[in-house]
């Protein structure tokens, strides 16, 4: 399998997607030994747990980059390499 590639990283957040993945569109969100999975459209937890504060910034981030994270999907299912997109700030 090939590896995840990272779409973007903040806070100690890495957020990656799986070329060629199962739908819905998600993408999975790691901090330390926590992950979750989370839907783009629409943006939920569908797997997974993290601390409150964490699961609010990933949310948060991904409300801001839905349509880069569905586009993303889109390459991701054709097996093309997803762009990065802006961390959180």
């Amino acid at each position: 399998m090939l590896a995840m590639p990272v779409l973007s990283a903040f806070y100690g957040i890495v957020v990656k997607m799986y070329f060629d993945d199962h739908a819905p569109p998600h993408y999975h969100a790691e901090y330390g030994e926590h992950e979750l999975v989370v839907g783009i459209l629409p943006i939920l937890i569908l797997a997974g747990s993290a601390p409150k504060r964490v699961q609010s910034m990933i949310l948060e981030w991904s409300a801001s980059h839905q349509q880069e994270l569905l586009s993303n999907w889109e390459l991701c299912k054709t097996m093309r390499q997803p762009h990065s997109i802006e961390p959180l700030e």
